[in-house]
């Protein structure tokens, strides 16, 4: 598998998404955000965390503008695997890969702890590694990470079995608890609970190494 991890001016989550893939096995490759072009034979895409830009005028926006964008744009038009992960998650909203809005948290506090997730879907690459339900510890970092959607998008998403990941503890007032979200084909994830914080016990969990080794394998040759 080629991951090609996107870094942008404020990112802070970009090396841990590399070395997370790396674990996994992957051929990593860094893409700083200036490129219009992924590495030839691309996989799978990682937007990182972090604080693109700043969070100026929303978070995600500029970067939804960044000349990399069109090519993740393209990459997951023609089907590519993208994951976006917390200011990733964002981007990929901003960019209209994914449906919905990120606000500030309800309690409009930045919050950083582990938190308890439910894995809601098994039917793609992201979460393929999981038992349906499972029950998993990731810890979340955001100020922004309140998902909201319109109802018809909302009850679309339950529908389609396109939530991938629920909160037990909703650190943010997401509706419907939503932790991440999948798109239409399931190629593209983007979740704000950081699966590449727990890969090691000692970060207190590895349940978010499930993750990259079910992606590894998605791309194993039969």
């Amino acid at each position: 598998m080629k991951a090609a991890v996107i870094t942008f001016p404020g990112s802070n989550c970009d090396r841990d998404l590399a070395v997370a893939f790396a674990e996994a096995g992957a051929q990593v490759t860094r893409v700083w955000h200036k490129e219009n072009a992924l590495p030839p034979g691309t996989d799978i895409v990682g937007v990182p965390g972090g604080f693109s830009f700043g969070d100026y005028l929303r978070c995600g926006a500029i970067a939804a503008r960044a000349p990399i964008a069109g090519a993740i744009r393209e990459f997951a038009g023609q089907g590519g695997h993208v994951l976006g992960v917390c200011n990733g998650f964002q981007v990929l909203v901003e960019m209209g890969l994914l449906p919905g809005a990120l606000l500030r948290n309800a309690h409009l506090r930045y919050v950083c702890r582990t938190v308890t997730l439910r894995v809601e879907t098994t039917d793609s690459p992201f979460t393929a590694a999981y038992a349906e339900g499972a029950e998993i510890a990731v810890p979340v970092a955001h100020h922004d990470g309140n998902y909201t959607a319109d109802p018809e998008t909302l009850a679309r998403l339950e529908g389609e079995g396109r939530v991938a990941f629920r909160y037990l503890d909703n650190p943010n007032g997401s509706a419907a608890d939503i932790a991440g979200i999948l798109s239409a084909d399931g190629r593209v994830l983007g979740m704000m609970p950081h699966p590449e914080r727990a890969i090691s016990a000692l970060q207190g969990s590895a349940d978010g190494q499930r993750l990259f080794d079910g992606l590894m394998r998605a791309f194993v040759p039969a």
